[in-house]
């Protein structure tokens, strides 16, 4: 049988550039060299390059999504995205791959815009049995900011956060109306719309899911620990400043509720592939989904490799079963 080419797409243009070259490069190794050709692809602006002869860097030509090789060309037969933010998780490249009828391993162009969009996800997911959600202020550029006003409608502390941005990138917990002004601008530097969120006391938790023509399968939970006063950036991304218990050490029921809403909020906003949806538990037992990560991180640290080997799977058969199904619903 033929190896397909895939071009596994990475990198991206926003501030989880760096995170996203990481999934890349710790997933590339898990792909199936006997069914695959794999070409990484580096897409950054409008420059989609990936290594020729000599380490030179070679451009796709975005015409055809082929590369070329030699006196000839290699056509693309399918697009493995792991880019984190745009144009990866916003529809963008989902858009671009549709029209060209390339087959791709993450979810559709709509489901990508309604996931990364905070506030249009939350609504589409409203009105899923179990399943609560923070009040929230919803700000777009040039809009008047009136800090007293939030702070009497949500209490302090708030959480500031770009509306469509991911990593904790630009998020702030405020604690002060003082403090509410500085955050909306930091957030504004990731997204042309800021959501404020009123503050939820509990544990946080991850839940993986993965979704085939088969139907949806939630993966082991994720209780993650931080060990700064919330999961940003940093605690995120740099040894020792979390905790990733999987799976999460909490009673079965719980478990399986978290799981249950996971498989819910995917299947509202119509996901495919693997997805991983993000949760607060509180103390009275109230879970509130904080979003969705349509192209949820990859890299050594990340949370749903973990799930995965938790779950007993391995990546590659994951990745086979991905593009697979793919494959299938075309």
């Amino acid at each position: 049988m033929k190896k397909l080419n895939i071009a596994l797409l990475a990198g991206g243009n926003s501030s989880e550039r760096e995170v996203a070259l990481a999934s890349a490069a710790m997933i590339l190794d898990a792909f199936d060299r006997s069914r695959y050709n794999v070409i990484p692809v580096d897409v950054h602006g409008l420059h989609w390059t990936c290594k020729g002869a000599g380490d030179r860097k070679v451009e796709v030509d975005k015409t055809d999504f082929s590369v070329p090789v030699g006196d000839g060309k290699i056509r693309f037969d399918y697009a493995f995205i792991m880019i984190h933010g745009t144009p990866g998780e916003d529809g963008k490249l989902q858009g671009y791959l549709e029209m060209m009828g390339i087959p791709y391993s993450t979810s559709g162009f709509v489901s990508s815009v309604e996931t990364f969009d905070k506030t249009l996800c939350k609504r589409i997911v409203s009105e899923i049995d179990g399943l609560c959600l923070a009040r929230e202020v919803l700000l777009r550029r040039g809009d008047r900011v009136d800090a007293d006003a939030i702070a009497a409608r949500l209490g302090l502390p708030v959480f500031v956060k770009p509306n469509a941005s991911g990593s904790s990138c630009g998020v702030t917990k405020v604690k002060s109306v003082a403090d509410m002004v500085p955050a909306i601008e930091r957030a504004f530097t990731e997204s042309d719309a800021v959501l404020i969120e009123e503050f939820i006391e509990g544990r946080e938790f991850g839940c993986g899911v993965w979704i085939t023509a088969d139907g949806i399968r939630a993966l082991p939970v994720t209780e993650i620990k931080s060990h700064k006063e919330f999961f940003d950036y940093e605690a995120k991304y740099t040894a020792g400043m979390s905790d990733e218990i999987t799976p999460a050490e909490i009673p079965a029921a719980a478990t399986v509720r978290i799981q249950r809403l996971a498989e819910a909020a995917a299947k509202a906003c119509n996901c495919r592939g693997i997805v991983r949806v993000d949760f607060i538990m509180t103390p009275t037992g109230d879970i509130y989904m904080v979003e969705i990560n349509s192209v949820p991180g990859m890299s050594g640290g990340s949370i749903v490799p973990k799930q995965i080997a938790a779950a007993g799977l391995n990546m590659t058969e994951v990745i086979n079963a991905v593009i697979e199904d793919t494959l299938c619903r075309r």
